[in-house]
């Protein structure tokens, strides 16, 4: 059996788990979490929903004392995780250790999604960094591309592995970060375009709303998109120079918008970060996490990009 991380673990611990079938994830993740409970820690499973139900019968009647959370319905959009996932659990948990089981990738993920989840992966050793969490994270090693567990490898600073925990060769999650931080591509599909500045961000809604109803969004994910993109040109207005350029487009499966500006983002955190409890400052890519289904970002010296994706048939 591998052994879990200690219980005396102190800040935070990444740790990665490559296995080869669902038999050796259990080996690994029971005990994880039963040391977790032993020790009064808070624990959070949060995978896909296959694996979620094999780790929860496993567990039996100590899964009662386990938060679970379907990684496929919550981690949809892999921005989403670290703020209203992994942070908001630690959050609830003040004064305390907390201990998280995370699969953010696994082989239903799509390519599109993919640089997102690396992305992801890597921020967790930024945003965490000092908190009191243990997070390990199972990666299906006989499912999925080789350069996918080799990504993993270099976001994650420990491997678990039958001979304990130790550090992992070739860490280096920035590189990953940064590699995956590329020009988005050209869409197929044709393109509307409305460059917009101060006076109109009302007319920015309006030629959202009219493109989501007519791409067979609902109500409620119409209005998710207005705010999603409102919080997006005013951010552009507001530090980017005042201006900036929206397109939309829709695919098979989502309706696509996409604001561009001259700004740069420079935090690689940004929008990875629980909003403040004051409410002040912050608040806007989170939002635009929680909001939709993909959010795609690529940002350099000449501007930024940020695609949102909504699926056209809802979650």
């Amino acid at each position: 059996m591998t052994a879990p991380c200690g219980t005396n673990a102190t800040g935070l611990r990444h740790e990665l788990l490559l296995y080869p079938d669902p038999t050796s994830m259990l080996a690994t993740v029971v005990p994880f979490v039963q040391e977790g409970l032993a020790a009064g820690e808070p624990v959070l499973v949060v995978t896909p929903g296959p694996q979620l139900a094999l780790i929860r019968a496993a567990l039996g009647t100590d899964g009662d004392a386990v938060r679970w959370t379907d990684m496929a319905r919550a981690g949809r959009n892999p921005g989403r995780i670290l703020p209203w996932v992994l942070q908001a659990f630690a959050n609830r948990h003040p004064g305390h250790r907390v201990r998280i089981v995370g699969e953010p990738v696994w082989p239903g993920r799509t390519a599109q999604e993919y640089p997102a989840c690396a992305q992801h992966e890597a921020a967790i050793n930024w945003a965490l960094a000092g908190r009191e969490v243990s997070v390990l994270c199972p990666y299906d090693a006989g499912r999925l591309a080789p350069g996918v567990l080799a990504e993993a490898r270099r976001t994650h600073p420990l491997l678990l592995d039958g001979g304990g925990s130790r550090p992992t060769a070739g860490y280096a999650p920035a590189e990953v970060a940064q590699r995956h931080n590329q020009p988005l591509p050209v869409p197929a599909e044709p393109v509307a375009v409305l460059r917009y500045g101060l006076e109109s961000l009302a007319l920015v809604r309006r030629f959202v709303a009219d493109r989501a109803a007519g791409a067979g969004l609902d109500t409620e994910r119409v209005a998710d998109l207005q705010i999603a993109v409102t919080e997006l040109a005013a951010n552009s207005i507001v530090h980017a120079g005042g201006a900036g350029t929206l397109q939309v487009w829709r695919t098979d499966s989502h309706l696509v918008c996409e604001i561009r500006d001259d700004g740069r983002l420079s935090d690689p955190l940004a929008g990875r970060l629980t909003p403040a409890p004051d409410g002040v400052g912050g608040r806007g890519l989170v939002i635009v996490h929680a909001l939709c289904d993909l959010v795609l970002v690529h940002t350099s010296a000449a501007g930024t990009t940020v695609r949102l994706h909504m699926l056209r048939e809802g979650p």
